[in-house]
Order: C-alpha cells, then structure tokens, then sequence
C-alpha cells in the first residue's frame, strides 16, 4: 500500500496505525499520531485500519531548549 508519512512516500504492508509504527520502529507512549489531518489516540492505533493514499503524521517530543 502506498502512504505518505511525514511527508514521505512509501510503499509498505501495514494493515493498522499500530502495525505501521511498529514496521517504522516507533516506539513509545509519548508518540503523537494523525491519519489525514486526524489525530489517533494511542488506544485506538491497533484497530484503526489504514488505506491506499492515507497521509500520516507521526510526531515524537525532542528534547532542545
């Protein structure tokens, strides 16, 4: 399936949210997640099914000053 996450396109088998963090290596509870312009809440990222063209944010905290 081709997606676009970050602004970047790939080509990837990723049927959920959840599957799609994990196939990126994203990890953690502090991710922010947004599925065209959406926000996903953390606890619906196994469920929600993601299709052709979708546009995914994917943002994490930095630490800076």
């Amino acid at each position: 399936m081709k997606l676009t996450v970050n602004g970047e396109a790939i080509e990837i088998d990723a049927p959920t949210l959840a599957a799609l963090l994990a196939a990126l290596d994203y990890e953690g509870d502090w991710l922010a997640t947004a599925v065209n312009s959406d926000l996903v809440h953390k606890a619906k990222r196994a469920e929600f099914q993601l299709s052709d063209g979708d546009r995914i944010e994917i943002l994490s905290p930095m630490q800076g000053g």
